[in-house]
């Protein structure tokens, strides 16, 4: 068994790392990240939470076959599902020492 001191450390230790995730979690909310494809012809933005903001695609793409506008609608969009999954795992890591915490 434990010692009470050490268990309420680590309780005290669990509180502080909530609350940093707490925030991060905030922290990635307010951020977005962009993806491209086509050379630009298609982009995409994102917020760190994975939602999908908007999608421009330039008028004289459409005119062209429409399977390739969805691919590039696609790569695009898996484009910046990547950059979240590296702005999520930057920003908390250091928080987790790297521990895969389902999630988050």
């Amino acid at each position: 068994m434990m010692p009470k001191g050490n268990m309420q450390q680590l309780m005290k230790q669990a509180q502080q790392m909530q609350k940093k995730m707490e925030e991060a979690q905030k922290e990635l909310e307010s951020k977005e990240v962009t993806g491209t494809a086509g050379g630009g012809m298609v982009t995409v933005v994102a917020t760190g939470k994975k939602l999908l903001k908007s999608i421009k695609i330039e008028p004289e793409i459409l005119k062209e076959d429409p399977e390739m506008v969805e691919d590039m609608v696609v790569a695009a969009v898996n484009q910046a599902m990547q950059q979240v999954d590296e702005l999520t795992q930057n920003t908390l890591g250091g928080i987790t020492g790297g521990m895969n915490i389902p999630g988050f």
